[in-house]
């Protein structure tokens, strides 16, 4: 199953313009994959996932392709209209919502799943997706850059969750921005799910 939705995911349209200073890079594919699946296989119970900072769709897509009820959410307009297209492309309905994660209100707990800003171009803008999750969330999947552990530990021990697994990727990241001196750069990044306790 992993496979064949990495294949329809691999389809779908990245970022034509991505803005740097909102730390825009595409999901791999097979990484969206592997999150949905296991989600799917662990998290059955959860009927909807709402995914921060959705971007062009990719792990709203993958957690629709496999059975979920998915809102995703971008404050960039041409991201949404991008994700809205690859929804049609792939055969699935997410309602996309264009609203600053920051100001997202839900009335109940639901599942979550993000690749937030690394905090890299705005230092704690990951800091923003972790509470607004942990706010809105009964599981959070969540994808930082390698290292961040103990940063994301305390996080979420602070807000009355504890991660459950954490699972290491190297994903490949594709020049994008006019400082990428290569055509593409292998990043390590951790993958945490977290749940409330």
């Amino acid at each position: 199953m992993k496979k064949e939705l990495a294949i329809i995911l691999e389809k779908l349209d990245v970022f034509r313009n991505p803005k740097i200073q909102l730390e825009q890079y595409p999901t791999p594919s097979g990484l969206a994959a592997e999150l949905a699946v296991t989600a799917n296989l662990l998290d059955s119970h959860v009927s909807r996932f709402v995914d921060l900072g959705c971007g062009t769709g990719i792990l709203s897509i993958a957690f629709s392709l496999v059975g979920f009820e998915v809102l995703g959410v971008d404050k960039d307009r041409e991201a949404l209209l991008l994700a809205r297209s690859n929804s049609e492309k792939a055969g699935v309905f997410v309602d996309f919502v264009h609203q600053d994660v920051r100001f997202l209100e839900i009335k109940e707990r639901t599942g979550v799943v993000m690749n937030p800003p690394f905090g890299i171009q705005r230092r704690n803008a990951d800091r923003i997706f972790l509470e607004k999750a942990f706010e809105i969330g009964e599981v959070v999947y969540s994808v930082h850059s390698a290292g961040s552990e103990k940063f994301v530990e305390k996080n979420a021990g602070d807000n009355g969750f504890g991660i459950t697994h954490c699972w290491k990727y190297s994903i490949p990241l594709k020049r994008l921005y006019w400082f990428h001196e290569k055509p593409y750069k292998l990043i390590n990044v951790e993958v945490f799910r977290m749940e409330r306790i």
